[in-house]
């Protein structure tokens, strides 16, 4: 995820190399590209200072240990912005006291300025400092509290996972019908990325794009009757979105 924001925030033009100070044990290739344009990776402890945002982009599990090894060396007004699956602010402002604390939760298209991104924060200046950064990669949502996160980790940050689990299953499906794999993949993906753009570029509700090339007795409507029949496809994305925020919630205890 961290590189995926490297990658959006460079391309919207938002933030330049020399502006990120990257520290990362395991540096991929958007961490490594921005060193060689003139941002610091994994410099003296000391340099994380100069930072006036600094984003957490790790594991939930490790959290704690990359706390106590950066919080001694952040400025005192830094605001901590965290995209953290289940940390809540609580354990945030006991690890950094006395700063700022903003959670987000971003989707990996932020790389492609395609993102979402839900916020929550108690602090408005901090809020106002999240905005700028995320609105240049997508969608921003505030949350009304910070409970809803859950939800939206489940519902949004995850949501890109679920949507290629739909193509990886549509392209098996092609085949078994009888595509050959090359096909069955070109016309699943072309299919389901060409649905998508029309409902950003029209604004069109879901349900009326769904009508709309569902003809009453038609091959559209003999495949939504298994779909969104008893057990399908609504009952299945609810209990997948109920795991995950349950999951949200154990990261967090």
């Amino acid at each position: 995820m961290g590189g995926a924001l490297i990658t959006g925030w460079r391309r919207a033009g938002a933030v330049s190399a020399a502006e990120l100070i990257l520290r990362d044990p395991a540096p991929g290739d958007a961490a490594l590209v921005a060193a060689r344009d003139g941002a610091s990776l994994n410099g003296p402890p000391a340099g994380l200072g100069k930072a006036r945002t600094v984003l957490l982009a790790v594991k939930p599990q490790a959290w704690r240990s990359m706390a106590d090894e950066v919080a001694p060396h952040l400025a005192r007004d830094a605001v901590i912005i965290s995209i953290m699956a289940g940390v809540p602010t609580r354990d945030l402002s006991e690890a950094f006291p006395g700063r700022p604390i903003v959670r987000v939760m971003p989707t990996t298209s932020a790389a492609t300025l395609k993102g979402a991104a839900s916020i929550w924060t108690a602090d408005g200046q901090a809020r106002e400092v999240a905005h700028r950064l995320f609105e240049p990669l997508g969608v921003v949502a505030d949350l009304a509290e910070e409970a809803q996160m859950h939800a939206a980790t489940a519902a949004s940050g995850s949501a890109p996972a679920y949507f290629y689990a739909v193509v990886e299953a549509l392209e098996a499906a092609a085949v078994d019908a009888g595509l050959s794999a090359a096909a069955a993949r070109q016309l699943a993906r072309s299919a389901l990325i060409g649905a998508a753009a029309l409902m950003e570029g029209t604004g069109a509700e879901a349900s009326e794009l769904r009508q709309q090339v569902t003809s009453p007795g038609g091959t559209t409507e003999a495949a939504l009757r298994v779909l969104t029949g008893e057990g399908g496809l609504g009952d299945l994305v609810t209990r997948a979105v109920r795991a995950a925020a349950a999951r949200s919630r154990e990261l967090g205890s």
